[in-house]
């Protein structure tokens, strides 16, 4: 059961996580790596490779030249042979998995061709935009056999391993409302952001995360979505919604709702505010970077939860749960459902009306 106490008592077996979570990582074999698109969360790659002595990036792969050119300076991906376009990367190089990070709109396309040639893929999120490209997906690795995981990053970060273990344990009791928000600075833009078809849409791009968050922390299903979005001003920001607000029907009856925008100024002191609270029978949970995790109960009240567990990876997690037979954090049934309500609620955004999911 975590409680401050217990928190503030296992500062010293937090460390020894953190001194275990540095260690090198082995696979059963070598293992040749393709990065396909550096838009997103490719930092999650890279970052690891000097944990995992038996991975090599073989090759990268952008459409735009200037952002390839950038990558290779990473010392990492220096070595690797560089593409234009995937399809002939895929064709002439032997690789074990592809990191899929190209734009929204592409991105189907992508896992599918991988998938084709039986290669494992981690992709960014979402998956697809639409039903049928989703079900295409699922329907390609189950006849290829092929593993397949999500960059989801989130849900291995300090403060929301702490919520969830916290929900977990029963300490705030059944959730019954969830609140959530993202609020970003718009700055400069990729050209791909600014068209519907690449981008998919806000909710698609950033909402993901928070509706991750707000189902694994929460423990609850989401069962129904209706939404609004707009774009106000800002006209450099093409066809990007830069406000949007989700409400979901949870399993039990209960709320959860998520705001979003790109309207955080430059003068703030960092690019995103990120927050969660989430509400239930025995008391409140809330993140929010200007306060930490904090927690109140019918039987405490209101204090920070000081001693956090020690961040992990997405990306080890795949290869861990993939290779080396442990069990996965973030499942692929997990990436599959973020990815099915996340579509029902782009929709829901974009045709004004209540969608099942």
């Amino acid at each position: 059961m975590l409680t401050r106490r217990s928190v503030l008592a296992g500062s010293a077996a937090f460390a020894a996580q953190i001194s275990r979570a540095a260690e090198t990582v082995r696979l059963p074999r070598p293992m040749r790596v393709a990065i396909l698109g550096f838009d997103g969360h490719t930092a999650e790659i890279t970052a690891q490779l000097h944990q995992l002595p038996d991975v090599t990036v073989a090759s990268i792969c952008d459409q735009d030249l200037q952002a390839l050119a950038k990558a290779a300076k990473n010392p990492r991906l220096a070595a690797a042979k560089q593409y234009a376009d995937y399809r002939q990367m895929l064709e002439q190089e032997k690789l074990d998995i592809v990191a899929v990070c190209n734009n929204d709109g592409e991105r189907a396309e992508a896992i599918l061709a991988c998938a084709a040639r039986k290669l494992d893929v981690i992709a960014e999120k979402p998956f697809a935009l639409t039903v049928a490209d989703l079900t295409s997906i699922q329907r390609a690795v189950e006849q290829q056999r092929i593993h397949l995981g999500m960059l989801l990053p989130m849900r291995f970060d300090p403060q929301f391993l702490a919520m969830k273990q916290i929900v977990a344990d029963g300490l705030i009791g059944e959730v019954a409302q969830i609140g959530s928000q993202k609020s970003y600075k718009a700055g400069e833009r990729a050209a791909w952001y600014k068209k519907r078809a690449t981008y998919g849409g806000t909710i698609a791009w950033i909402g993901i995360h928070m509706i991750d968050l707000m189902r694994h922390i929460s423990g609850r299903e989401f069962k129904e979505t209706f939404g609004y979005q707009a774009h106000i001003g800002f006209p450099n920001l093409g066809e990007m919604e830069n406000v949007t607000a989700s409400l979901f029907r949870l399993d039990n009856g209960g709320v959860a709702a998520l705001r979003m925008d790109y309207l955080r100024t430059e003068t703030s002191p960092t690019h995103e505010d990120d927050r969660l609270r989430l509400a239930g029978t025995k008391g409140v949970l809330e993140y929010q970077a200007a306060t930490g995790v904090t927690l109140m109960t019918t039987e405490q009240k209101a204090h920070k939860i000081e001693s956090l567990p020690p961040q992990q990876s997405v990306f080890l997690d795949f290869l861990n749960s993939s290779y080396n037979g442990k069990p996965a954090a973030l499942t692929l049934a997990d990436c599959y459902r973020v990815t099915e309500i996340t579509i029902a609620a782009q929709i829901a955004a974009d045709k004004g009306q209540t969608v099942q999911i």
